[in-house]
């Protein structure tokens, strides 16, 4: 049986498979001394653990169980230990007070020390240096303009900047924005490499360390921020601004950029200056007030020119959203607070003095965050403008094309700001040499389900847009018309929609359903949860439905049925078992159908047993008119005739008819005379303006050619009178008793 510790160090063997420590084996000699050292081998078995125990005396156990809690105890105390939100946050807010002060303190020595690096570099150089850097670095700046002044001219031949084509729409205002983009750029390229040929023959490599600094931030870049912003804001020419802006603004905007990025060339290049001639910025903390002044300068700008940057964020696209509305308005403030955010992360970074961070914010990375963030909303402004112009028309016509074409262009706008935002998050990460993958722990367990989760999330919502994207397009194409005159009339049975139009709806919602669900689970499993009984509750869920819900499942299958066979679309008049209306949205149980006098009827697709559609394909009027028996039919036949052959040609009336109106001749014969049928065949919705339109041309015929419409007469005939007016009281009497019998007669019994 073994010893208590010998069963400690035997688990502990176990557990780690080795024993990364030398033990003491025993000694054959019978003396005190020490036994000599031997390695453990690794990867040892059980039972080989047990026999090396078995060996070992149990001093010998205990000194190495005592070697290996030693260990661990040493590693424990040299790991940091942890600390407190509340202690890091106490830490970093003194560290930033203590450079505030030391800001402060450093003060009265900031002019001295910046006059000293002024000093030391002229003593480096020398007077006769001075003047021959001075003269060739002005030599190289002239020979640079020229050289960018010649391929400017040469250039213009086949870049050439014509104003005409902004004139004529916005294709050719941003074709001419981007010619003299190109060629201001060229320009600048062709200036800055000319410069450095230049500079390499004439100045030697500690005259180049000095110049180019000054000839990159105070003279390149500041020309390339003018570039960008004549590009965006056209100060100039307002008929090719591409923002929304005034002149006003767009010229402030354009000479306040121009300043910023001198202030920051500057800033840069003071940097470089003081470093390169002895003097550290931690010794004069210039950097501090020089960084304070360029995000004091950006709030400025944001907040004077607050109106200006709202326009230019609403843009002129009339389909704007609400959440387009509240990015214009709040973007001046978004910007300010961006501003002070990096102005506190510069300062951060200053108080805790990473080396490797502090030497990225001096490289400018901080700027370049800041640029990326505040163009973010530009950007949006930027993918809504080029979806409002370069998707084509709307071909269709109505309430569900419009809709669908809006949704487009939303999808469109959608996608952009994905694609936007994971190129500002790439860019940023780049600026600050971050690994994404690192910080996410892609190396983990953790971080590798952090990043599957993210990659899935974010397919799956594409995706989502792109099955919205497809189903809108092919319903903006629909001509689905969203009430028929007819309707404004308060009459039903106007034409529908087409199939399409019905059915792409319910896919688009089945589609966005069935994507939410499975990259849900997906994500969710990415995560390392177990979708398993997520599964098995989702079935018996429907196995639940199945039994529990039979008229629910009803419903479901009959509408299935019902769009297989094409039975109604939306915007058709339907009858339902007596129930008429027009059919104004459908789900996947039930339909909703609008009374042309205003209520609405919902009725389950497993109630439905006959369905009538007078909006199917055309629709025949028959027309009745009675006339005295005297009429002549062929006389009528031809009045219809001409009726028919009017109305086919008028521009209101001849497209909503299949077949003209034509006479049938005499249908019938009354007490009162002839019954003379006519019809035509009408489009579905347009039957009844044109009965209304029938029965006032034949009116005003009938009139035109003397013939009355027949009407209910009582005629008492009295033996041997000629003369109406030789009536007498008695026979007046008689003929109106007659007549009031024959009234009687025909309404019926009270």
């Amino acid at each position: 049986m073994f010893h208590p510790l010998r069963l400690v160090l035997a688990l502990l063997a176990a557990i780690c498979f080795a024993v990364p420590a030398f033990a003491q084996v025993p000694s054959t000699s019978t003396s005190s001394s020490a036994p000599a050292p031997v390695t453990i081998p690794d990867d040892l078995t059980p039972d080989q653990v047990d026999d090396l125990v078995a060996r070992m005396s149990d001093d010998q156990v205990r000194s190495i169980l005592l070697e290996r809690l030693d260990a661990v105890a040493a590693k424990q105390a040299q790991a940091p230990a942890k600390k407190g939100l509340v202690t890091r946050v106490t830490e970093t807010a003194t560290a930033m007070a203590a450079s505030w002060v030391d800001v402060i303190r450093k003060l009265p020595s900031l002019v001295t020390l910046q006059i000293e690096a002024i000093t030391n570099f002229g003593k480096a150089f020398g007077s006769s240096g001075l003047m021959t850097l001075f003269g060739f670095t002005f030599l190289a700046l002239a020979i640079g303009f020229a050289a960018e002044k010649i391929v400017g001219i040469w250039t213009r031949r086949w870049i050439k900047a014509v104003p005409g084509d902004a004139e004529h729409d916005l294709r050719g205002a941003v074709m001419f924005l981007i010619k003299r983009f190109c060629r201001e750029l060229l320009g600048l390229v062709v200036f800055y490499y000319t410069l450095v040929f230049v500079g390499r023959q004439l100045l030697n490599p500690e005259q180049i360390a000095q110049v180019a600094p000054f000839v990159f931030f105070l003279i390149w870049f500041p020309r390339l921020g003018a570039a960008i912003s004549r590009f965006v804001l056209a100060p100039e020419r307002s008929e090719l601004r591409l923002v929304n802006i005034d002149d006003h603004w767009a010229k402030y905007l354009h000479r306040n950029l121009i300043g910023l990025f001198l202030l920051i060339g500057f800033t840069m290049f003071i940097i470089r200056f003081n470093t390169l001639n002895g003097v550290e910025m931690g010794e004069t903390r210039l950097g501090f007030w020089l960084n304070t002044s360029i995000h004091i300068y950006i709030g400025l700008i944001a907040w004077t020119a607050r109106k200006g940057l709202s326009d230019m964020m609403r843009g002129t696209d009339p389909d704007r959203t609400e959440f387009d509305e509240w990015v214009a308005e709040f973007y001046p403030y978004f910007a300010i607070g961006v501003s002070f955010v990096m102005w506190f992360v510069v300062e951060y970074l200053a108080a805790t003095k990473d080396p490797q961070l502090v030497a990225m914010a001096a490289e400018g990375a901080h700027f370049a965050t800041m640029f990326w963030l505040l163009i973010l909303p530009a950007l949006d402004t930027l993918i809504r403008g080029l979806v409002r112009h370069l998707q084509p028309p709307i071909m269709g016509h109505g309430a569900i094309a419009e809709r669908a074409y809006k949704s487009t262009k939303r999808s469109y706008i959608r996608i952009g700001r994905v694609l936007a935002g994971i190129f500002i998050v790439l860019m940023i990460a780049n600026a600050w040499d971050l690994d994404l993958q690192e910080i996410a722990g892609a190396g983990t367990d953790a971080g590798g389900r952090v990043i599957q989760f993210f990659i899935l999330v974010a397919f799956g919502y594409i995706l989502n847009e792109v099955v919205s994207l497809w189903i809108n397009r092919r319903l903006a194409k629909e001509e689905t018309e969203g009430q028929s005159p007819d309707e404004e009339a308060g009459e039903g049975g106007g034409t529908g929609g087409s199939r399409l139009a019905t059915v792409l709806p319910l896919l688009r919602v089945t589609a966005q359903v069935a994507i939410a669900v499975i990259f849900g689970l997906l994500a969710l499993g990415a995560l390392g949860m177990d979708i398993t009984p997520l599964l098995a509750g989702a079935g018996i869920l429907g196995l639940a439905i199945g039994f529990g819900a039979q008229k629910l499942v009803s419903d479901i299958v009959g509408g299935i049925f019902f769009l297989i066979d094409d039975a109604f679309r939306v915007g058709e008049y339907v009858d339902v078992g007596g129930t008429t209306g027009t059919v104004e949205k459908i789900s996947i149980r039930s339909m909703q159908l609008r009374h042309h006098r205003g209520p609405v009827h919902t009725i389950p697709y497993g109630e439905i047993q006959k369905l009538t559609n007078y909006s199917r394909d055309w629709v025949i009027m028959k027309l009745k008119f009675t006339v005295p028996f005297d009429t002549d039919p062929n006389k009528v036949k031809k009045i219809f005739k001409k009726i028919g052959a009017e109305m086919m040609e008028d521009e209101t009336h001849k497209d909503g008819f299949l077949q003209p109106f034509k006479s049938q001749g005499v249908f019938d014969f009354d007490d009162v005379g002839m019954i003379i049928r006519g019809k035509f065949m009408a489009k579905p919705g347009k039957q009844f303006t044109l009965r209304k339109e029938i029965f006032n041309r034949v009116k005003a015929a009938f009139k035109e050619n003397g013939i009355d419409f027949a009407r209910r007469e009582v005629r008492v005939a009295i033996p041997g009178l000629e003369e109406a007016e030789n009536l007498s009281d008695q026979q007046k009497a008689a003929i109106g008793a007659a007549a009031s019998d024959a009234v009687n007669k025909e309404q019926g019994p009270a």
